[in-house]
């Protein structure tokens, strides 16, 4: 019966492409929604890929990422931003504390994230429920640990001790309870089995980075957190691999992307990875420490033709405003980026071509990606930032090398219509958009705490930048941080409920999405024009749900467990 749906599904979507695109031409252009601050901000860093020595090392075209996070609970985002010239570059990992007057300084020496190493991207979690958050890096070969000293602006690294040592090449990570035991477990995905002495051509017969099909896929590690040894340090923590026993160890894949959320409505974390150019994996929780792969049962292995593509950044979300997230996924530039809808609940749609996000005016290789409502009018709209990963048409950007040109795009945005169907709107967007860069990492998150949620993107071997939401905004706002008071953490994996003019609108807590990129933690909503919330009701990760009262919106809301209505 199961399988019987998804074919319905697949022909529904494939019906859809026969829906004339909307690209949004000859209508009357609006103000930008996004202005570059990076200089003002003091947002002064660099990334370094590594040499450009003719050797294609593809670790270099894959890196590097970036996290919004408040280090010191001061109530600011800060920014940690990854380096990837190698550990003897001397190019260290780069950590900025935002100040009172919304500038940066960069407070990376001494901190002791000022390492360097082929870094790749970022998790951020408090993995010994301290209440500060600590700082996973990813790199090729392995992955670091780094507790946080009690917000005093430096880190321990304390990898070996607590039982991560790897040498595989690693992603994306996200920290989920997946056993809700009440402590952050360890997704961490891998990439290719690579050999850095292998040589590719590209299609003009010059040598360039490698496909990933030249090399096997790696398996996707679940570590267990095991929590304090008995007598130990406080800031001691320990984790288990339980890659095998929970079953992500069957099937290996060339991982980039991680997505933790309940995809089937049981109340349990499952885990989405997105596989490059092989069928995606979805994790789903059997809640006795181990999983079922059901992608392609559920819909979201492949596209509705039954096509594995590149699959890279991941962002979740309800597109359409039914209650239930959606899943989008980048693709290559010669491929088209998918949005599979969640309809029934546990089930995914392909209905990329009738969200009108199948003809945008142009295309790009998508990596980091995010839904976010930029304009407040109560709809998630959609940002991608784009380079290739092989050579293109060389851009005009005075940015970059002659090197870097040949893989440079631009951004893309798209604002949603309320019902789930997109408007190309990147022509618009200069400051966001107009520029053609390698970009890699997207992470969200209300920066300058307007209530607005704004933009921070890494490029390969080129300036981070800042972006501030400046869009004409079309509504109200709310912004929610759901505290669990005996963890002393955000609660990742809450599912918030906002009620407000009648409607219903759903975020899901966890900051690892997108590429590479640790998010806001904080929830999101834009409201329209309800000036004031009903209710709020938050389902805990452990499964409890509490109700907490109406309230004015535009303001930013701290819900601490225990201290809502049981229901």
């Amino acid at each position: 019966m199961q399988r019987s749906l998804i074919w319905v599904f697949c022909a529904l979507a494939v019906a859809g492409c026969t829906r004339p695109a909307d690209t949004s031409e000859g209508e009357p252009a609006e103000p930008a929604w996004f202005e570059d601050v990076t200089e003002r901000a003091g947002l002064d860093f660099t990334h370094d890929a590594g040499p450009v020595d003719g050797t294609y090392f593809l670790p270099q075209i894959v890196g590097s990422g970036a996290a919004l996070f408040d280090y010191d609970q001061d109530g600011r985002l800060d920014i940690l931003l990854v380096q990837n010239g190698g550990p003897k570059s001397g190019s260290t990992n780069r950590l900025y504390h935002q100040g009172r007057d919304g500038r940066f300084t960069d407070v990376s020496k001494g901190s002791g994230l000022d390492v360097a190493g082929y870094g790749m991207g970022v998790a951020i979690g408090d993995v010994n429920n301290d209440g500060w958050p600590d700082v996973l890096i990813t790199q090729y070969r392995g992955v670091r640990l780094f507790l946080n000293n009690h917000g005093n602006g430096t880190f321990t690294e304390v990898t070996k001790a607590a039982g991560l040592d790897s040498p595989l090449w690693a992603t994306s990570a996200a920290f989920v309870d997946y056993n809700r035991d009440g402590l952050l477990d360890l997704v961490v995905v891998n990439y290719l089995d690579y050999d850095p002495a292998s040589g590719c051509a590209d299609g003009g017969g010059r040598r360039g980075y490698c496909p990933p099909r030249t090399f096997y896929g790696t398996v996707t590690k679940l570590y267990r957190n095991l929590g304090r040894a008995a007598g130990a340090r406080t800031d001691t923590v320990r984790f288990e691999d339980v890659t095998l026993a929970s079953g992500l160890g069957r099937q290996p894949g060339p991982g980039l992307g991680v997505a933790c959320a309940d995809f089937d409505g049981d109340g349990w974390p499952d885990i989405f990875v997105a596989n490059d150019d092989q069928p995606n994996h979805l994790w789903i929780n059997q809640h006795d420490g181990t999983f079922r792969e059901e992608a392609r049962e559920r819909g979201v292995a492949c596209n509705a033709l039954g096509k594995a593509q590149g699959n890279m950044g991941v962002a979740i979300g309800d597109v359409d405003g039914d209650g239930r997230f959606d899943v989008f996924v980048t693709h290559l530039t010669e491929e088209t980026h998918t949005l599979w809808l969640q309809k029934p609940r546990g089930l995914f749609q392909d209905r990329t071509a009738a969200a009108r996000l199948a003809s945008p005016r142009w295309r790009g290789t998508g990596f980091g990606t995010v839904l976010a409502d930029f304009d407040h009018d109560g709809a998630l709209d959609l940002a991608i930032v784009n380079g290739r990963v092989s050579r293109g048409q060389p851009a005009e950007s005075g940015a970059l090398s002659a090197f870097w040109k040949d893989y440079s795009e631009r951004n893309q945005l798209f604002a949603n219509d309320g019902t789930g169907r997109f408007r190309d709107i990147s022509a618009e967007n200069a400051p966001f958009c107009g520029s053609a860069r390698v970009s890699r990492g997207l992470a969200c998150g209300d920066v300058d705490g307007d209530g607005a949620v704004d933009l921070l993107v890494t490029t390969v071997a080129g300036r981070a930048r800042l972006y501030h939401n400046v869009a004409p905004k079309r509504g109200h706002w709310l912004l929610v941080r759901a505290i669990d008071p005996a963890l002393k953490r955000d609660a990742y994996g809450a599912t918030i409920t906002v009620e407000a003019g009648g409607r219903r609108r759903v975020s899901w807590v966890n900051p690892g999405t997108s590429y590479l990129c640790s998010n806001d933690p904080r929830a999101h909503f834009g409201l329209g024009r309800a000036a004031r919330v009903d209710s709020i009701r938050v389902q805990w990760p452990d499964g409890n749900d509490e109700t907490f009262p109406g309230r004015a919106a535009d303001q930013l809301v701290v819900l601490r467990k225990g201290e809502g209505r049981r229901q």
